[in-house]
């Protein structure tokens, strides 16, 4: 059974995921920027006995990787799988105002950064498992930019690059990468600016088997993307 490290489990899409692995039995940690935030929900450990635990995790600072990594192994001796789910969006246009001089800078940090380090402080766990998964999740703008929203899509655009590279650097090493990217999804992040419906676009649940599915795959049958439409893409 797998040891799971999700980053961005406190909500949405993240929060799906950890749920559903959860009822199939993985062994869950949960990296995460409030832990006390998922006391009293279904999440809490306390409902879990052996199989979750909680550790604090930011992607802004560059230390917390490697805490989450070694309090990972120090509940269950073991790493094998990333799940990487936290991210932010900010409306950044390409022609930002004064006022938004930071969120190039914060959308690196979280969205590509984050990421990487987690991925480099879990590296040797996962080549030591000989069978190690990294699921990322990119978005539908890390393969095309729409609207006016440059910062976000230059960040994932950057995010799905980072995915090439682990995927080329692990691959003899039995660590197989795929990078995840949906359109609009029924998130509170989404129903802010998606102009369609909450019941047409893809519902996190969804994409949580999909992410389950995934690990029941061998090795020669893992896709490096995994692209899911609410709409057409032209």
């Amino acid at each position: 059974m797998r040891t799971i490290l999700i980053t961005g489990a406190s909500r949405g899409i993240g929060r799906s995921i950890a749920t559903l692995l959860l009822s199939q039995g993985y062994h869950l940690c949960l990296a995460v920027r409030d832990p006390d935030g998922l006391r009293d929900t279904a999440l809490d450990p306390r409902l879990h006995g052996d199989s979750l635990s909680l550790c604090r995790y930011d992607a802004r600072d560059p230390g917390d990787a490697e805490r989450a990594v070694q309090a990972v192994q120090q509940a269950f001796g073991a790493l094998d799988t990333l799940i990487h789910c936290a991210g932010i969006l900010r409306s950044t246009p390409l022609l930002f105002s004064d006022a938004q001089t930071d969120e190039p800078d914060e959308l690196w940090s979280v969205n590509v950064k984050g990421p990487w380090l987690l991925t480099r402080a879990a590296w040797p766990a996962l080549v030591a498992s000989q069978t190690g998964r990294i699921q990322v999740l990119v978005s539908m703008s890390g393969k095309r930019c729409k609207g006016t929203l440059a910062g976000y899509s230059a960040s994932k655009f950057a995010l799905m690059g980072l995915c090439q590279a682990m995927r080329n650097e692990g691959w003899d090493q039995g660590i197989r990468v795929t990078a995840i990217c949906p359109g609009w999804v029924n998130t509170d992040m989404a129903r802010g600016t998606s102009p369609l419906a909450p019941e047409l676009m893809t519902q996190p649940g969804d994409l949580a088997s999909l992410c389950c599915q995934l690990l029941n795959l061998p090795a020669s049958a893992v896709p490096f993307e995994l692209a899911v439409n609410a709409t057409l893409e032209r």
